[in-house]
Formats: structure tokens, sequence, C-alpha cells
């Protein structure tokens, strides 16, 4: 697991990029898992500003959501497995959730995460308008804690951020601070509007994201909280959505229509890689990660993708030594032979690109997929015909992402197969085929999204569990970690270890 941990020394790295002049501060590296830190404390730094804490907010996030997050999500809706040669991942393969489990998730989010947007946020200096990053830190600060929302219930909100003045915050109710997220959405997409043609503070550069552009940030404002609506789809409060739906239409921006990434400058030094290339791809001198050797492919994606001729398959996973494609049984032992890394197919190169690659945070995929429910359930207007050439849409832009060869000919003979949960035509279910599509879409680039997604949904049907899963169920949430119940014990919410089975989240 990748962490960002702050330091005092630092060095300031400038990458030129064909659009792009990026100066940003990094600390000295001491080891791999440092890199654009700064500080010991964002909140009282001895040098720093908004352009040089928000893209190691940024940076941090990136790793979150490509690594720390994304990995046990992946086991969780059966992308990935490992093979007989390792004893690895043993705990993701028993669903041995516990209060140590994935703890980087809540520590990373409220320690390093939070603390940097909430110093850009808040810092003043009196003569200049830095409306621009506060957007920003707004809308990336949302983003996170509708995770946290998802994967917690209840977590330390009105009272977290406060540092010394209280560090036992107290526990908010989920469902209320989703409404108020929400609620931030719409505030800071008409902030973002607001701010094109009047004099402000321009991010450019120091936003290794969007560069600082408003506009699209509005667009991620709105796409974010199209999905936290969705969230919402079970709950009974669809005129509350439509009405909220109302106030994206009302702003004019629109949704995402591009990838959205994070991009510091990435270099091919081992410490300053991509970080989801870092954890499962090589190092610098081209050397295969542990990592990228006991990270294999599941039996199940494998038969799934040829079952539909579904030309993602060669992008996403890689050729076994043999030349085929393999892949192994959740199970922390296999019998017999033909389970070794060898044999098995591991992460493909439409994810593993180059060490310099760009970290997606949502995928224009993702966004197209949100739409295209939301039309399905009649929260946007349009129809089936709407609905259909968002899903088919969606589609082409996954095998765009993942390098397809003649990727939108591609698409297009993929969902024009009769097939369910493939062809729009050829499903009655639509919901159900916009989720599956999602799962394949987002297998290797956020496993934590389609793992929420399958437990708000059900969707995709059919994905196997464990043998050995401790509960003979798949979790549905996790435990507050040992760290966080030690230290505000008279706050973390009662749980138990059947909760992360049994505990559905507010909006299931």
């Amino acid at each position: 697991m990748l962490n960002f941990k702050f330091k005092k020394n630092m060095k300031t790295i400038n990458k030129l990029k064909s659009f792009l002049l990026l100066s940003f501060m990094i600390i000295a590296m001491i080891s791999c898992d440092d890199f654009l830190d700064v500080n010991d404390n964002p909140n009282t730094p001895t040098i720093s500003n908004p352009s040089l804490t928000l893209p190691v907010a940024q940076t941090s996030l990136a790793s979150m959501v490509g690594v720390t997050m994304n990995n046990p999500g992946n086991y969780f809706v059966y992308n990935w497995s490992v093979p007989s040669n390792w004893s690895a991942q043993q705990d993701l393969l028993r669903y041995n959730i516990t209060t140590n489990f994935s703890t980087g998730i809540f520590e990373t989010s409220f320690g390093y995460i939070f603390r940097n947007l909430n110093y850009v946020n808040e810092y003043e200096d009196g003569s200049v308008n830095y409306d621009g990053y506060k957007v920003i830190a707004q809308t990336l600060k949302t983003f996170q804690y509708q995770y946290l929302v998802d994967l917690y219930g209840d977590v330390p909100y009105t009272e977290a951020g406060l540092r010394g003045e209280n560090t036992t915050p107290t526990y908010d109710d989920a469902e209320t601070i989703y409404k108020d997220l929400i609620d931030k959405l719409t505030e800071t997409a008409t902030l973002a509007l607001s701010l094109n043609g009047t004099i402000y503070e321009d991010p450019g550069a120091s936003d290794i994201m969007l560069g600082g552009d408003m506009t699209k940030w509005a667009k991620f404002a709105n796409t974010i909280k199209l999905r936290m609506l969705l969230r919402l789809s079970n709950t009974g409060q669809d005129a509350y959505i439509t009405s909220e739906i109302a106030k994206i239409n009302a702003n004019g921006a629109g949704y995402i229509n591009n990838d959205v990434n994070v991009n510091p400058g990435y270099l091919n030094n081992n410490g300053k890689q991509n970080p989801f290339f870092s954890a499962y791809g090589t190092n610098d001198a081209g050397e295969f990660s542990d990592r990228n050797d006991y990270t294999v492919a599941s039996d199940y994606i494998i038969t799934y993708l040829n079952n539909t001729n579904d030309a993602r398959l060669l992008r996403l996973y890689s050729e076994s030594v043999a030349g085929d494609y393999n892949g192994a049984e959740q199970i922390t032992t296999l019998p017999g032979t033909g389970f070794t890394s060898d044999d098995l197919s591991h992460i493909g190169p439409g994810l593993l690109k180059n060490s310099t690659q760009d970290q997606p945070i949502m995928l224009l995929s993702e966004a197209m997929f949100l739409q295209a429910e939301a039309i399905s359930r009649g929260y946007i207007a349009g129809g089936s015909a709407a609905a259909q050439a968002m899903y088919e849409g969606a589609i082409e832009a996954s095998f765009t992402y993942l390098g397809v060869p003649d990727a939108v000919n591609e698409a297009t003979a993929y969902y024009g197969q009769t097939l369910p949960n493939v062809g729009w035509a050829s499903t009655s279910n639509k919901i159900e085929a916009i989720i599956t599509q999602k799962w394949v879409a987002l297998n290797g680039t956020n496993g934590i999204e389609s793992w929420i997604e399958l437990t708000r949904t059900g969707f995709p049907s059919g994905l196997p569990i464990p043998a050995e899963a401790q509960s003979g169920k798949r979790p549905v949430r996790l435990l507050y970690p040992a760290s966080e119940i030690g230290r505000n014990s008279d706050n973390v919410p009662a749980q138990t270890a059947s909760d992360a089975f049994n505990s559905n989240p507010f909006w299931k």
C-alpha cells in the first residue's frame, strides 16, 4: 500500500510537457513511498501556499484511488486472484475484514488528503482571490468523503479537521453527510462557473488534474453529484434526486467529457512513477514488482470476457508465458499444477502503459454509464434511445482508454452482439447491463467503485464468493480502524465483526 508522508526537506522539479509547464515542490526522497510531499503540518507550514499544497493533495488522492482503494475492490468483484506459488493477499481471499484491514483508506484520507485540502480551502492572505483553489479543494474533498461514507457509514464530518482544537471528533450521520456533500457540490459548481471572466488566482499548472479550468471543475463536480444521487436510487427519494439533477441542468456545465486524471510529472525513477504502475508494473530498471507477479486474473473474469467476445481481454490482462489467457480461482491453496504465476495472466498493457502514464480519478466511461442509468431511471430526460446512445458511447470510451486497436469499430461490433448485458436490445434489465458493463470498464482502474456498485445493485450477478470466505458472504462495508478506535473510542460507533457483511450502507 502506498502512503504519502509529509517531510521538511524539499526540492523543486520542473517538467516540460507538450501542453503544460508544471512546476511543483517535492521532498528529497527518503523511500519509494515518499513523493510530492510538503511539510510536517500543512495547517502550520513553514513555507507553503495553495499552489504548493494542492498538487500534494492531488497526488495523494491519485495513490488512494489507483492503489489503496483499487486493490481490495478488484478482489471483492472477482477481477483479480493470486497464483499458487505465492502466499499473498490472504485477508482478501478469505474476506478477513477486521479493524486492521485496509486501514490506509480511513487514515490517509483524514491524516493527509483532507489535511492538505483543508489548508488549500482555508488559505487567506487578504489581497488575492483564491476561490479557484477553493473550488478544487472542495470538489476533491467531497469526492473522497463520498467514498468514506460509502465504505464506513457514519464518519467524522462537522468536527473533523479541527486538529488541536478537537482531536476526538464526533461522528455524523451518513445520510446527513451525503446530503450536505450534495449541497456543497451544487455550490462549488456555481462558484466555479462564476469565476469565468473575473479576476482570481488561477491555479493553472499547480492543478495537476484539470489545469485550473473552472468549467471542467464544474463538470467534474456535477458528475460526482450525479454519482451520489444515483447511490440514493433505492431509498425512495426520487423527487429529491430529480430536483437536484434539475440544479445540475440549471448551471449548464453538464458532465465531464474526458477522463479526469492526475499527473504531477511522473518520472521513470523509483518513487516518482505513476502509483499504479509503481505498484503493479516495473521499477526504473524494467524489473517487475512482486505485486505484479502475485496479481493475476481470476478464472471468472477470463471466462466472462471470452464468452462475450470482448477484445478488451487482451488489454486488461497479459498473455501467460505459454501465450494464452488463464485465470485462477480465488483460493489460498490451489491443488495440482498449472496455477503458478507463469501459467496465468497478469495485469495487461491497457492498464500498465508506462511509468509516466496519467493516473485516472474518474474515467469518461463511468460518467457516461452514470448518465445512461439516470436516463433509464427517468431522472434525466431522453428515453430509451438516449440511454442506449450513452451506454454504447461509454463502451466505446472504455475500448479507447484501454487502447484496443480500431477501438470504436471493435466496440461497435461488441455491443452489436445479441448477448444479454452486452447488446442493449438483447437486455431486458437495462440497469443490469449498465452496471455489468461499468464493472468491465472499471476493471483495474477503480475496483472500489465496482464493489460499491455491486453492493448497491447486486450487479454483475453471479460473481463467485471465495470458498474460504469466512462469513460465506461478500463484505458490504469496512470496519473502523483500530487506530481510530484507540484514539477516539468515545465517539467511534459500536461495531462487530459481522457488520462488515450484514450492516448495509444507508442507501442499500
